[in-house]
């Protein structure tokens, strides 16, 4: 009995020692700077009905978000340039993918002396307002603070990958203009309703399982984008199955129209979801094409 006892005792040390230390790796694996809590459920505009986060540390995925968080990693003062963005990692507005598509991009911003800026924004769970919400609300929070952090509130932008970048495209096109952000970068963005164009889980999530046609244009960006869309870059590739560059292409086309400056680079490969992964062949030419652009902002 007494063997028992110790043995139940030592797999529960073990049980809370492995949550400590998954719980551990989601704060402390990619120091930030700051950390931010936006609101609460009950404080926000709009709650996304969702209970119980959770996080999958071996994927750096978290799931059920019910609070929005910034993290913040500010510039390398000895190549500042005043700018900041806001980040919004992808996942389908399931999950939110934080490592290759929210640490270790601001994380690289910062060394490129930007401050970059990890978005935990709540997932939609067919509250669609929801996630824009959080975005908003954290470029306000930016430029509220752009003095401390040695920021310029006019330099202000926004990146998103894939969902990501359908909310951070979002930000760009629906808001009071002066919410906006002052730039966009979206890479391998949702921007399209279309059948064949589109990534039909996102939308699902976003809207609804029983969404119309007529609501999913309202949140499609090639038909909303104006005059008023800030400048905006996108960053794809050609082999991606999940969702297909003619997207992007459709949303260029319609910036081009409106006479928004715009710049789009498709990548012979490299599929859906590499973020800023060592791993993708054309890390360096993305990397080297979007400070570029970014140098060129006025």
């Amino acid at each position: 009995m007494k063997r028992l006892f110790i043995l139940t005792a030592m797999l529960a040390t073990m049980v809370a020692t492995a949550q400590q230390k998954s719980e551990m790796k989601r704060t402390t694996d990619y120091f930030q700077d700051e950390k931010i809590v936006l609101w609460n459920n009950d404080k926000a505009p709009h709650s996304n009905g969702l209970t119980g986060e959770a996080y999958e540390a071996s994927k750096h995925r978290l799931v059920n978000t019910t609070e929005a968080v910034m993290y913040i990693y500010h510039a390398d003062k000895a190549k500042a340039t005043g700018q900041s963005v806001v980040i919004c990692p992808g996942g389908g507005y399931g999950k939110l993918s934080m490592d290759q598509e929210g640490y270790l991009m601001a994380q690289w911003l910062a060394k490129n002396g930007i401050t970059g800026i990890v978005l935990e924004y709540r997932l939609p769970n067919g509250h669609k307002e929801v996630p824009l919400e959080d975005a908003v609300e954290a470029i306000r929070i930016v430029r509220k603070k752009a003095k401390k952090w040695g920021l310029d509130p006019a330099k202000v932008g926004i990146m998103g990958f894939s969902a990501g970048g359908h909310l951070a495209a979002s930000a760009s096109n629906i808001p009071a203009v002066e919410d906006r952000p002052n730039y966009s970068i979206l890479f391998y963005p949702v921007l399209t309703a279309g059948d064949f164009n589109t990534h039909r889980g996102s939308f699902r999530n976003l809207l609804g399982k029983k969404h119309t046609e007529a609501e999913a244009d309202e949140w499609a960006m090639d038909k909303i984008a104006s005059e008023q869309t800030p400048p905006t870059i996108l960053l794809l590739s050609d082999d991606d199955t999940t969702v297909p560059a003619a997207g992007s292409a459709l949303y260029y086309a319609a910036l081009r129209y409106h006479g928004v400056k715009a710049a789009m680079y498709v990548f012979p490969e490299g599929g859906h979801g590499w973020g800023n992964y060592d791993k993708f062949s054309y890390q360096k030419e993305w990397q080297h094409l979007l400070l570029r652009w970014l140098s060129e902002l006025k």
